[in-house]
């Protein structure tokens, strides 16, 4: 059904919390609610509005069919892994090629603060699950893929060039996905921290696994929302993680833009 709605997307982004405000300029802008794409739940976590966009980003070097989608599911929501995931595998059904996730993360390290945009070089998957657990199909991809380069350096360095031009604190870092939907407690950032994880958040590593199955190039950005449990003593809510979502929006959609005019 989704087919013929608009061109097909050569590139996707999947807003985080409290991003919906970072869409680039797109013209032919087709809008579909999640509740109207048969096997895509509504999203029910606040600051994750369930749409899914089509359009042109016009750049220099030609025209550019994106798709953005306005919010992702959770585990902790309830939904399977394949629920989780099955945008992705439609996204690539479509003809996307390069999946740029962005997600709210808890910083586990002094030199990322609130703010900071984390890309990120690799993850660890704390969820204690895997999306590719189940039936599998050859059209899927391979059973097994290999999970090295899953965030390949060519978008890495294309990211943090594009924050250095705009000012944007970053550097790379390592993604630990936890299950929540409690925030972690202060030991298990400390064992975080040394496993060698940078920021920690409750989605992000099961699309990428997908992804990574489905021959999509990712590029992970996290903005960091909030120092982690135990590293400074505040309490952690997810109505502010939303509030500097809103603050950051700005921020990311002239990030969301550089990037599209050079992928």
């Amino acid at each position: 059904m989704l087919r013929g709605k608009a061109p097909a997307p050569k590139v996707a982004i999947v807003l985080g919390s409290g991003l919906g405000g970072s869409i680039p300029d797109l013209e032919g802008r087709v809008e579909v609610a999640y509740t109207d794409i048969p096997g895509f739940p509504n999203p029910t976590v606040k600051g994750h509005s369930g749409k899914l966009l089509f359009g042109t980003f016009k750049r220099k070097k030609g025209d550019l069919p994106v798709a953005v989608m306005q919010g992702r599911y959770h585990h902790y929501e309830g939904h399977h892994m394949g629920a989780i995931t099955r945008p992705v595998r439609v996204l690539a059904a479509l003809g996307v090629e390069t999946l740029i996730l962005t997600s709210a993360v808890g910083s586990m390290r002094k030199t990322l603060p609130p703010g900071s945009v984390c890309v990120l070089n690799d993850h660890i998957n704390y969820l204690g699950t895997n999306p590719l657990h189940g039936y599998h199909t050859s059209e899927f991809g391979d059973m097994f893929p290999d999970m090295g380069g899953a965030y390949p350096e060519s978008l890495r360095k294309l990211a943090l060039a594009s924050c250095k031009r705009l000012k944007i604190n970053a550097r790379e870092g390592v993604y630990v996905a936890a299950p929540g939907p409690s925030y972690e407690t202060p030991a298990e950032i400390r064992m975080f921290q040394r496993l060698g994880g940078d920021v920690v958040g409750m989605s992000v590593v099961p699309e990428v696994i997908v992804a990574k199955q489905c021959g999509v190039k990712v590029l992970g950005l996290s903005w960091v929302s909030n120092m982690a449990a135990g590293i400074i003593k505040e309490t952690l809510t997810h109505h502010d993680v939303l509030a500097l979502g809103q603050r950051m929006a700005g921020k990311l959609k002239d990030l969301a833009t550089d990037l599209l005019e050079k992928v």
